[in-house]
């Protein structure tokens, strides 16, 4: 059963504020145009695309941070509109610009506060952020402030929190972006190891091919809001190459 259902997803952002006082024309900016794809319990889908392809906005709406304005989406069996507020306690979002973390408490006192807010059993909570901390390599930073941490540090503790409450649905956003490239490589192998575990469906944000060969069972390759192409790594690779070769080429 697909545990991500996206049909005929739309969304377009209004015109920036004050654009005319720049010389520029204000129109909205279509962000997704009719996207739809699914994704089953325990497969890793890539999402892949220049800046600006929608990746993002697709992931802020599967975790109900932006509403869609046409079409809809399933997460775990519910809509991401009616159904927002169950939804959340089936995701587990990690984010590229995060901001949820307190930054004058501990990622140790962070996670038992979200913990609470996604009712993990009290008795699980402190044994469950252990065993996140070894997969994750974080044993050394949870006593500290939040504030101290570098980024690539934060990004650890944001992955411990997706995974804290063993969500059905794992989104993921460029978030090994931080990390040198053999921690990269252990957490990214650690955490979608844990999730194929699980049974959890993931869906992953990266720029990084390489990244996106190793470990993807399935590539969506978005271009200006809309699926460009979707199938196997060695299926989209061409397509992908030619899409990032023309938005890199100067204008």
């Amino acid at each position: 059963m697909p545990q991500v259902e996206v049909v005929a997803l739309e969304k377009t952002y209004p015109p920036p504020p004050f654009a005319w006082l720049r010389g520029r024309r204000a129109r909205p900016r279509p962000a997704l145009r009719g996207l739809s794809f699914h994704v089953d319990a325990g497969e890793v889908v890539a999402l892949i695309g220049p800046n600006g392809a929608g990746k993002s906005t697709l992931l802020r709406i599967l975790c109900g941070l932006l509403l869609p304005e046409g079409g809809h989406a399933r997460v775990a069996g519910l809509d991401v509109v009616e159904g927002r507020p169950e939804v959340r306690r089936h995701v587990g979002a990690a984010l590229s610009d995060d901001r949820g973390l307190s930054p004058r408490l501990t990622p140790r006192q962070n996670l038992r506060f979200f913990a609470a807010l996604y009712d993990v059993p009290s008795h699980e909570v402190d044994p469950r952020i252990e065993e996140l901390a070894r997969m994750l390599e974080a044993q050394p930073l949870m006593d500290r402030e939040v504030r101290t941490l570098s980024s690539g540090e934060k990004a650890r503790v944001v992955l411990m929190r997706a995974m804290l409450h063993q969500p059905r649905v794992l989104l993921l956003d460029e978030v090994t972006r931080s990390l040198d490239p053999g921690a990269a490589r252990r957490v990214r192998t650690r955490v979608l190891g844990e999730a194929a575990a699980r049974g959890t469906a993931v869906l992953f944000a990266s720029h990084d091919l390489e990244e996106v060969r190793a470990v993807a069972a399935r590539v969506v390759l978005l271009d200006q809001g809309r699926i460009a192409a979707q199938g196997r790594y060695a299926d989209v690779h061409p397509a992908a190459q030619a899409l990032f070769a023309l938005a890199e080429a100067p204008a």
